[in-house]
């Protein structure tokens, strides 16, 4: 299935005031009716939304609160994610409220659920398939310490919920998503410019897949296609595999700054992926990591990159 295919059914996006859903689910609105689901607690970001045709839907996913969404839904895209640090809620959001989301649209053709390439166990440079060894990834990060094993954990009620109520699923494991909105690279480029040094991990390079806000729209359609009972589970990232230093010597060239770097244990180690099984369902991705973050920077910098 084509984005083009992709038309008058009815979708819903959850999480949709985040960097990745937003984007994708005011897209989808212009061919297709979407139901955004989310806290709202961002008044700007839903006025933002509603002028693009998307349907907002306040929901709350630790309690289960999730009957206004339309059960008669065709698709699904669950990218809510609660990364309060609070355990028990954020255990209860990412995986109880995904329990009762699929079976509240358990009719559904596809339901894809974004997961992380943060689900798996750092082991140095190994490149993982989807048989990988999971693990707390992200647990080096003070702030972030319930992201890994909330991922985990929503993974196993995706497979159960697929299995139980008969809902085809797709489980993508994003890697390092980015666009003219932001993202991880964003990060680093604010970081660069204003005199700061960007923290990789001692066993360098730190290597990852950025995935363009371009590609993500392109692959989004077929990952639904593929999705499946016993749901599927696949690497979602870029075709080209770039480290965190080559991505932020590049920028800092481009906005005319320097690119310097702490070498640390305390953050995330190289989460390098096999992109076999995504290559086979969605094909290679278009968007060249180098054009994608010149266009990123342009559009947050306009007066420092041409």
């Amino acid at each position: 299935m084509s984005p083009a295919q992709l038309h008058d059914r009815t979708i819903v996006v959850t999480g949709v005031t985040g960097q990745v859903a937003r984007p994708l689910a005011m897209t989808l609105a212009r061919s297709n009716r979407v139901v955004g689901a989310a806290r709202f607690t961002d008044a700007r970001a839903r006025a933002e939304l509603e002028s693009a045709g998307v349907a907002c839907v306040p929901v709350d996913l630790a309690s289960g609160d999730v009957e206004r969404l339309p059960k008669e839904a065709d698709y699904v895209l669950h990218f809510a994610v609660a990364k309060t640090n609070d355990w028990a809620h954020d255990l209860a959001a990412n995986s109880g409220g995904l329990a009762y989301l699929m079976e509240h649209v358990q009719g559904v053709r596809g339901f894809l659920h974004c997961s992380s390439t943060a689900v798996y166990r750092p082991e140095g440079h190994r490149v993982f398939d989807e048989d990988g060894p999971l693990g707390d990834n992200h647990g080096v990060w003070p702030f972030l310490r319930t992201y890994s094993i909330c991922k985990i954990a929503a993974e196993g009620t995706a497979r159960w919920a697929a299995e139980r109520y008969g809902v085809p699923t797709t489980i993508a494991r994003l890697s390092v998503p980015y666009g003219d909105n932001g993202g991880w690279p964003a990060i680093h480029l604010h970081m660069m410019l204003a005199g700061h040094a960007v923290p990789v991990h001692v066993d360098a390079p730190s290597v990852y897949h950025p995935l363009h806000t371009d590609d993500i729209m392109q692959m989004v359609p077929r990952l639904l296609e593929a999705a499946s009972v016993p749901a599927l589970t696949v690497n979602w990232g870029g075709s080209e595999p770039v480290s965190i230093e080559e991505w932020c010597t590049y920028l800092a060239e481009v906005a005319g700054t320097e690119a310097r770097f702490e070498r640390t244990e305390h953050t995330i180690d190289s989460v390098q992926i096999d992109t076999t099984r995504m290559h086979g369902i969605t094909g290679r991705t278009t968007v060249a990591w180098r054009d994608g973050m010149r266009r990123m920077a342009r559009a947050l910098y306009p007066d420092r990159v041409t």
